[in-house]
C-alpha cells in the first residue's frame, strides 16, 4: 500500500494507534511504487520480488498455502490510500496484507484462541513486522475478536483467486499460454553434397508411405477458479484447548541437514529438532521453544535473525 508513513503526520498518528496493532510496517515494499492507477481500479498481480528491511521476498502462485502464525491489523490511519494491487484500501471493509500471496485472493483467517473464522481478501503488501503472518484490516479484526488485544494466534488458509472490483468472472490464465514451452531457438543450417566414394554401391532409395498426422495429447481441464464470497459471516469452528508459539528456522527432509543448522545456530539457545509425518514424509523441524507469551517468542525470534536466519518465522502449534 502507498503508506504515509514518510510523513511526520503520519508517524503521530501510528504512535497514537501503537497500542492496538503495533506491527506496522516501518515503510511500504518497494513494488508498492509500481501501482499507479485510478481509485476506483484494481488488477491481479503478482508483483516481482522485492527487499524490505534486509529481507528478500518472493511473490508467487501458492494455492496449497496453509500456515499458522501471529495476525495484526491495521486501520483507519491507511484508510482512502491505494493498495499494493491499485485498489482502495477501506478499513471497514473484510481485507488482508500478506506479503507473498498473489493479489487479489480470497483466504480463510481462524483465530485459534477463540475458534472465529473468516474470510478475507488479501489485496496488499505487509506485515513487515517480524514474526507476523498476515495484517487484516479493523474490521476484521473485530470480527475475529482480537481488535483489543493487537494481535491473535491465527491459521491462514488460501481459498480461491477473487473477483477484481467490477468483474462478474475471474480472470485465468489460458491453458494453451500456461502449459506452452518455448520453441527451440534455430539458425541457418549450412547443407552440402557428400562426395560419392569410388567403387561405393548406392542403394536405391526406400518407398516410404507417409506417415499419419500426430494426434494432438489432450491438454489436462484447466483447475477451475474458486471465488469464495467475503460475505462477513462468521463461522464457530473447533480449535485445540491450548496452543503454543514456537520460533521455527528451517523444516528439511534430511535430519542431518537439521542438526547441522541447529548447531549453527547453538548461540540462540534452546534449538530442538522436532520430527513430524507430513504427506507420507517425515519433515525434521528445527525449532525455539515452546513459549506462552508473545514477547517471548518474538524476543527469541530476534536472537535467531541476530544470528543470521532471516528465514525464522513464529508459528502456532500444540
Amino acid at each position: 500500500m502507498l503508506r504515509a508513513l514518510r510523513s511526520a503526520a503520519a508517524a503521530v498518528l501510528l504512535a497514537v494507534t501503537v497500542a492496538a496493532c503495533a506491527t506496522r510496517p516501518s515503510a511500504p515494499p518497494p513494488e508498492n511504487h509500481e501501482v499507479s492507477v485510478p481509485s476506483s481500479a484494481g488488477i491481479y498481480k503478482i508483483g516481482n520480488p522485492y527487499q524490505q528491511d534486509g529481507i528478500w521476498y518472493y511473490p508467487h502462485e501458492q494455492p496449497d498455502y496453509d500456515e499458522t502464525g501471529v495476525a495484526s491489523w491495521y486501520g483507519a490511519e491507511f484508510h482512502g490510500q491505494h493498495t499494493a494491487n491499485g485498489e482502495v484500501f477501506d478499513s471497514n471493509a473484510l481485507t488482508a496484507a500478506h506479503r507473498t500471496l498473489p493479489m487479489p485472493v480470497n483466504v480463510r483467517v481462524t483465530n485459534l484462541q477463540n475458534g472465529r473464522s473468516l474470510i478475507v481478501r488479501v489485496n496488499d503488501r505487509g506485515p513487515f513486522a517480524r514474526g507476523r503472518i498476515i495484517d487484516v484490516s479493523e474490521r476484521a479484526a473485530d470480527l475475529l475478536g482480537f481488535k483489543n488485544q493487537g494481535t491473535a494466534r491465527v491459521r491462514v488458509t488460501y481459498m480461491g483467486k477473487a473477483l477484481l472490483p467490477g468483474a462478474n468472472q475471474i480472470e485465468e490464465t489460458p491453458p494453451e499460454l500456461a502449459t506452452a514451452v518455448p520453441a527451440a531457438p534455430t539458425g541457418k543450417v549450412d547443407m552440402s553434397a557428400l562426395n560419392i566414394v569410388p567403387g561405393a554401391t548406392i542403394a536405391p532409395p526406400v518407398q516410404v508411405g507417409q506417415l499419419p498426422e500426430p494426434t494432438p495429447a489432450a491438454l489436462p481441464p484447466p483447475p477451475q477458479p474458486v471465488e469464495e464470497p467475503v460475505t462477513g459471516q462468521v463461522t464457530q469452528v473447533p480449535v485445540p484447548a491450548v496452543t503454543h508459539l514456537y520460533v521455527q528456522v528451517g523444516a528439511f527432509s534430511s535430519r542431518a541437514n537439521a542438526e547441522r543448522l541447529k548447531t549453527r545456530l547453538a548461540d540462540a539457545g534452546g534449538l530442538l529438532v522436532s520430527p513430524i509425518s507430513r504427506n507420507g514424509q517425515t519433515l525434521y523441524r528445527v525449532r525455539v521453544g515452546p513459549f506462552d507469551e508473545l514477547s517471548a517468542a518474538d524476543a527469541a525470534l530476534a536472537r535467531v535473525v541476530k544470528l543470521g536466519s532471516n528465514d525464522a518465522q513464529i508459528v502456532v502449534d500444540q
